[in-house]
């Protein structure tokens, strides 16, 4: 097998991935499609004219090109012939000849995978069910397949990185551009694209990600969608691949749920928890998943809950000796711990977390964009940070520093 012809015929992006995939499955493979005789490519059945003339410039410049930068940019070239390559995804219409793989890929076919997503524009509401779905299905035993967008897919990834789960990025676009949360995703699971480095991004490639994403996926669970989202397209694309479907419910009245509870009237089955998603799979999958013995937390609770209950309100730094109370024209408050002396003891994480929070409330999310740390890191060392009383929480996942900068 050459993964140089392979890498050709993934490429040539400018036809569509059904052409490529009818190339590959008409010749048998990449490189007896490259070496096709000549004008061949016009009876291929799926193939227009016009991508058919694409193919025909045969051409490996890009093709070495694309794997010199796979090997500088440590990105894995995974093909069709592959046994790596997901089963399910192969068994998909079109699917990608290559895929091009930061991390390591989950074997997805003995493991049940859930797509979690939603509007890009989510509320509060379909953040934190984002976040606590994706959680709770981590803890159920399943991996998350998320396409890393802003609003409900990001809020899908962080539950899972919250619940120390494996999770699945699908790119709508080459690698190159991720960043902090597709770095933790690549460690925790994989960064996944069908596209090689280099590609230009074009819009369809976004609406091409997601059947790529259903196809990884057991299962899709649409957390938030208005009447007009993209979201019910990857729903639809879901259904005719034979997926199982959930959608979150929300209010009648709620414009960002009037899509979800759409589908939910069209036969998608209602999801108020990971458990609702996983429940059917535990008969399938017996030695993978299970329903938790005890209540599964929320990732904000989950935080909170980490240091033991007596410990739960940040204990008061020591108060100056009597000796030097004269030489401070005001007594400290009982929370305040001086910047310079106090902080000699903090591990370089930890330093990193402080430095990122500003002089009012700073939200947990941007201290994990800001030091690059994991968010299972930055939430571990927040926690140990509360019980030594450098921080304290404040409402809606932010933290306030319990020091004075000077």
């Amino acid at each position: 097998m050459s993964i140089r012809h392979w890498v050709w015929l993934s490429s040539v992006t400018n036809a569509s991935p059904k052409a490529r995939a009818a190339l590959c499955a008409y010749y048998g493979g990449a490189e007896q499609a490259f070496f096709a005789p000549s004008g061949d490519f016009k009876n291929v059945p799926g193939l227009t004219e016009n991508e058919a003339a694409l193919f025909e410039a045969r051409d490996l410049t890009a093709a070495d090109r694309i794997l010199a930068d796979c090997e500088r940019e440590g990105i894995d070239v995974v093909t069709m012939q592959d046994s790596r390559y997901p089963l399910r995804l192969k068994n998909i219409f079109a699917p990608p000849v290559v895929l091009y793989v930061k991390g390591r890929l989950p074997d997805v076919d003995s493991v049940p995978s859930v797509a979690v997503i939603g509007t890009r524009r989510a509320t509060p509401y379909g953040l934190k069910m984002g976040r606590d779905v994706a959680f709770e299905i981590v803890k159920c035993g399943g991996i998350v397949v998320s396409g890393l967008t802003e609003g409900v897919d990001r809020a899908a990834a962080r539950g899972c990185l919250l619940a120390g789960g494996t999770c699945i990025g699908v790119l709508g676009t080459c690698h190159g551009t991720e960043g902090d949360l597709s770095r933790d995703v690549a460690v925790s699971g994989a960064l996944v694209s069908e596209y090689p480095p280099g590609t230009p991004p074009l819009r369809r490639f976004f609406r091409e990600r997601n059947r790529v994403s259903s196809g990884l996926s057991h299962a899709v669970c649409v957390v938030e969608a208005p009447e007009t989202s993209g979201s019910l397209l990857f729903a639809r694309e879901a259904v005719e691949q034979g997926r199982e479907l959930f959608a979150v419910p929300g209010n009648a009245d709620a414009v960002n749920s009037a899509g979800t509870n759409a589908l939910i009237k069209q036969g998608a089955r209602p999801a108020v928890c990971g458990w609702d998603v996983m429940e059917d799979f535990a008969a399938v999958y017996p030695e993978a998943v299970h329903r938790p013995g005890a209540i599964v937390l929320p990732p904000e609770e989950a935080a909170e809950s980490a240091a033991p209950p007596a410990e739960k309100t940040p204990p008061a730094p020591s108060r100056p000796p009597e000796s030097t109370k004269k030489e401070i024209d005001k007594e400290k408050s009982a929370g305040y711990i001086d910047w310079k002396e106090q902080l000699a003891g903090l591990n370089a994480e930890q330093l990193q977390i402080i430095s990122a929070i500003g002089r009012g409330e700073t939200h947990i999310d941007d201290i994990i964009e800001t030091t690059n740390l994991s968010a299972a890191k930055v939430l571990s060392q927040l926690t140990i940070l509360e019980i030594k009383g450098y921080v304290r929480r404040a409402a809606g996942r932010r933290v306030v520093l319990n020091v004075t900068k000077k």
